[in-house]
């Protein structure tokens, strides 16, 4: 489903489907050396995690994936703690977003416009991370990347590795850590599965996945009969370093003996980087070894050392990964399914085509304007690839593809209850309007409405709901509560005994005082996440005060500014409690449940800190720029707003501050300078 769809409920139920996805696919890459997905494919699912994190900020998970690198060591191995964490890169796919990440160096910074933004392109190997530290020049570790913090002990190994130093000139730093790639050629790697072939032994579906399993090996003989590279690309821990920019520090490792290659260009802009990718991409087929993008690094130290990172990546450097495998194939037909909230979301059916190695039947066709834009139709031959999504995406139509039937209509009625299929003004989503009398929607609902987040029933889950509700046993979330007049029914059905009935009974009377934010988010109403229902809750109180605000706003302005001046609660909101709460079966439905169950207000929320407050920017800033104190502030817990408002908790003025810090003086708004916003985040952290 697209991102846009999406419930909370959902949001949360995709970042945990993702969490473990991800955490199964780094353990088959980085602990198995056995993927069982494309490299597109696993990007995929990353830009996925990120972009559902981006749009619900608040469910990000405390075991996100974009809080993790790599796979913890496996136990075979002696571990190596890193002096300084081995971390990931972060991607881009296209030269816009190149772009856009030089924008944001250049933002971060505070650099002016005709500020050059030096940067390193160099080719990113295909590999297995490795990080060589030495001491007085002596190796006295190699470890792989492991989960960022703590790696796997391969020293043995590395010192049958061709491209390295076993020992470092004299002059050079008292600590050294070099990092880089071990990989296998593409000749090496075919004459590898060869031999293996001839003698019955494993044979590695491409060279990364050789090298991996070569280097990682318990006995160093086998890593030795194996011919294995390293090639350098920074450095950990380092003493003293040998250079003021990037490329220095690496012209200096070369001196030491190591491998850097020659597929890597200093360039002073991003226009001559993008240059520099385009040109390895276009001779990608033809290299000696597997890449699979450009990386960019910032030349300068000094903004490195200021450009800090993020929970995984560097800001300071980018991969800019190749495009996606594409395929052709024929679209047999375009289905449509209903979503929870009554999104109907065309999907198309394909010919059966591989793709990046994955056999593809189905992709997202998104939304009515999708289908349009692309000018598809059923029989048409279309180009598919698996990039930016976890669904695979028609791109186009291939051109001559020969004679086309009729063009797709898309339904206005749902297809699955007949109801009319509605779409709002400025969305590009069209809605069935049957809401909780739609079948495809009725089973998300009460899906929605026992979830953990939201009245959180104990036993009734998805195959219960779905059993209940087929047999008719439950058709709103009221007739949840009446589930116990039909106990001798249920026990006549197989799988069910008077313990686990009556335990299941139990747990939904348990649920019949519920607080207030739950049961509003339990409702299911479009844009009411958790978040929401609790500002909701705390602001009105009650079920019936929500209610009652909801219906006077449909009809009164000032009803209206007041429900839009709760805080989180905007025009979209409001006009969203105004539909839901428009609906005379909605009424119906609500009165009916607050028959069966009380909602509890909530305690009143205790603050510390900075926690909470809402904090606005304004002038100039002369010892952070202004990306670095919204960093401060969110670390801090608390929200950056881009105007002053009553809700306003403080105003940091800088110098020059103007209409801002007028209009939060006649607020009755806390301000505050630079120096005294420094003095608060010390004081807070």
């Amino acid at each position: 489903m697209d991102i846009e769809q999406l419930s909370e409920a959902e949001a949360a139920a995709e970042l945990a489907r993702l969490a473990a996805l991800i955490e199964a696919h780094n353990r088959h890459y980085y602990a198995e050396d056995a993927p069982v997905i494309s490299d597109a494919d696993y990007d995929a699912l990353v830009q996925r995690n990120a972009a559902v994190e981006a749009a619900f900020p608040y469910l990000v998970r405390p075991d996100s994936p974009s809080h993790k690198v790599g796979a913890a060591p496996v136990s075979g191995f002696g571990k190596v703690t890193h002096a300084r964490p081995m971390l990931s890169l972060d991607n881009v796919f296209s030269d816009e977003e190149a772009r856009d990440f030089v924008g944001r160096v250049r933002r971060f910074l505070g650099l002016a416009a005709e500020e050059p933004v030096a940067l390193l392109a160099e080719a990113k190997i295909d590999g297995l991370s490795c990080s060589l530290r030495y001491e007085a020049g002596t190796l006295v570790s190699a470890a792989t990347r492991g989960d960022g913090a703590v790696g796997e002990n391969v020293t043995a190994n590395v010192l049958h590795v061709s491209g390295l130093a076993l020992a470092l000139p004299a002059g050079v730093p008292a600590v050294v850590e070099v990092r880089g790639e071990v990989y296998m050629s593409k000749a090496d790697f075919a004459a590898l599965n060869a031999r293996a072939a001839e003698t019955g032994g494993k044979l590695f579906a491409n060279p990364r996945n050789a090298a991996a399993g070569s280097l990682r090996q318990l006995d160093p003989t086998v890593t030795a009969s194996r011919p294995l590279c390293f090639i350098a690309h920074g450095w950990g821990e380092m003493s003293e370093l040998p250079g003021e920019s990037q490329t220095a520090v690496m012209e200096a490792i070369a001196g030491w003996g190591f491998d850097i290659g020659t597929l890597r260009a200093s360039c002073p802009d991003v226009d001559a980087a993008l240059a520099f990718a385009r040109s390895i991409e276009a001779k990608r087929a033809d290299l000696p070894f597997d890449i699979d993008g450009v990386v960019y690094k910032v030349e300068r130290l000094d903004w490195q050392a200021r450009l800090g990172q993020v929970a995984r990546s560097p800001r300071w450097a980018t991969a800019h990964k190749f495009a996606a495998e594409q395929a052709e194939t024929t679209l047999l037909a375009i289905d449509i399914q209903v979503g929870r909230t009554g999104a109907l979301t065309p999907v198309a059916r394909l010919q059966a085509v591989t793709v990046g190695g994955v056999v593809v039947t189905n992709a997202t066709l998104h939304n009515e304007d999708e289908i349009n834009r692309l000018g598809v139709r059923p029989g048409d031959r279309v180009r598919v690839q698996r990039a930016g999504d976890v669904i695979p995406q028609v791109l186009g139509l291939v051109p001559g593809s020969g004679e086309r039937g009729p063009a797709y209509v898309f339904p206005d009625t749902c297809p699955v209850c007949g109801s009319h299929a509605v779409r709002e003004e400025g969305e590009v989503v069209r809605r069935c309007t049957g809401g909780l009398t739609c079948p495809a929607q009725r089973d998300e609902r009460l899906r929605h409405f026992v979830s953990r987040l939201a009245f959180d029933i104990e036993g009734l889950g998805s195959e219960r709901i779905e059993l209940f509700a087929a047999e008719g046993l439950i058709e709103t979330p009221a007739d949840i509560f009446r589930l116990s007049v039909h106990r001798d029914t249920i026990l006549g059905w197989k799988g069910f005994k008077p313990t686990s009935v009556d335990k299941l009974v139990a747990a939904i009377e348990a649920r019949r005082t519920v607080s207030l934010d739950r049961f509003i988010y339990a409702l299911g109403i479009r844009h009411v996440g958790e978040v929401t229902a609790r500002d909701l809750a705390r602001a009105l109180g009650s079920a019936e005060a929500l209610r009652d605000a909801a219906v006077a706003a449909a009809s009164d302005e000032e009803a209206r500014a007041r429900l839009t001046d709760i805080s989180g609660i905007g025009p979209v909101v409001a006009q969203a409690l105004i539909d839901f709460f428009g609906e005379p079966h909605n009424l119906a439905t609500y009165a009916d449940l607050l028959a069966q169950v009380t909602p509890e207000p909530l305690a009143a929320a205790r603050e510390t800190a900075l926690t909470g407050k809402t904090v606005v920017f304004t002038g100039s800033l002369t010892g952070l720029t202004r990306d670095e104190a919204r960093a401060q502030a969110e670390a801090l817990g608390a929200r950056v707003a881009g105007s002053v408002s009553a809700r306003t908790d403080l105003v940091v003025a800088g110098a020059d501050a103007g209409s801002k810090r007028a209009k939060a003086e006649a607020l009755g708004v806390a301000v505050t300078d630079e120096a005294g916003w420094l003095a608060m985040v010390a004081a807070a952290g």
